[in-house]
């Protein structure tokens, strides 16, 4: 696989100009796959523009003034991907990674409290040695219980940089869900059933709006009300 990646080749999830130079930094493996995510640099260039050049990006980041969920990340090309907290140190600054109406990822500026947590969505689940549960989240971690009250699709609020949950939304009606593909992606829309589908054909979640989608695009992100600020976001 190649580690080079050209503008114009550059996935629509970073919505950055295409045509300036030649080039561009590529994510390294990580928590969240290429098209998907923003590397390290090219947020902190291209979107927060806090440097100009890539030299001075990583020469930022290798003296540990960035964190990202609650961590120091030394890596240019970390993936940035949904819903993780991006922290710069220097200047007391801090965002969230989201998606607006476009399909776009984008930083979204939050407080300090807010940066202390993230939303993760449970993608499977299964019983490891010593009989307990590990449940696997969107970003790529993982979390083992003794209980089995989580299902899959469901959203659980996390503390960081340790992974107490604070608090549990599930994928159920009257459950505020941001839409995170097809037709709708980068809105707001409240579930009024799940549909689990028989055979090969995925599930489907309804909303009180008059649509329906996939559960791979909805990720809850609120009982009631949003937990997180959003950018520009079309609420039906």
């Amino acid at each position: 696989m190649s580690k080079h990646l050209k503008r114009l080749a550059a996935p629509v999830v970073l919505g950055i100009p295409r045509k300036e130079k030649r080039w561009l930094a590529k994510s390294s493996p990580g928590p969240h796959p290429v098209d998907l995510s923003i590397p390290l640099i090219v947020a902190l260039r291209d979107m927060l523009r806090i440097c100009d050049y890539a030299d001075e990006g990583r020469k930022i980041i290798g003296a540990r003034k960035v964190q990202v969920d609650g961590r120091v990340v030394t890596d240019p090309k970390f993936p940035l991907g949904l819903m993780d907290t991006l922290s710069l140190l220097d200047t007391k600054e801090h965002y969230r990674v989201l998606l607006d109406i476009r399909g776009r990822l984008r930083l979204v500026k939050i407080t300090k409290d807010e940066a202390a947590w993230k939303l993760a969505r449970i993608e499977n689940k299964h019983v490891v040695p010593g009989n307990r549960l590990q449940i696997n989240f969107h970003d790529g971690r993982n979390l083992l219980l003794t209980k089995n009250d989580y299902s899959t699709g469901d959203v659980l609020k996390l503390g960081l940089p340790g992974q107490k949950v604070l608090a549990h939304y599930p994928l159920s009606s009257g459950a505020v869900a941001l839409l995170i593909g097809g037709k709708h992606s980068g809105e707001l829309a409240t579930v009024t059933e799940y549909q689990i589908t028989r055979g090969t054909q995925p599930n489907v979640v309804l909303f009180k709006e008059g649509f329906f989608t996939v559960k791979d695009n909805v990720f809850v992100i609120g009982k009631d009300t949003a937990e997180i600020k959003l950018p520009e976001v079309n609420v039906l």
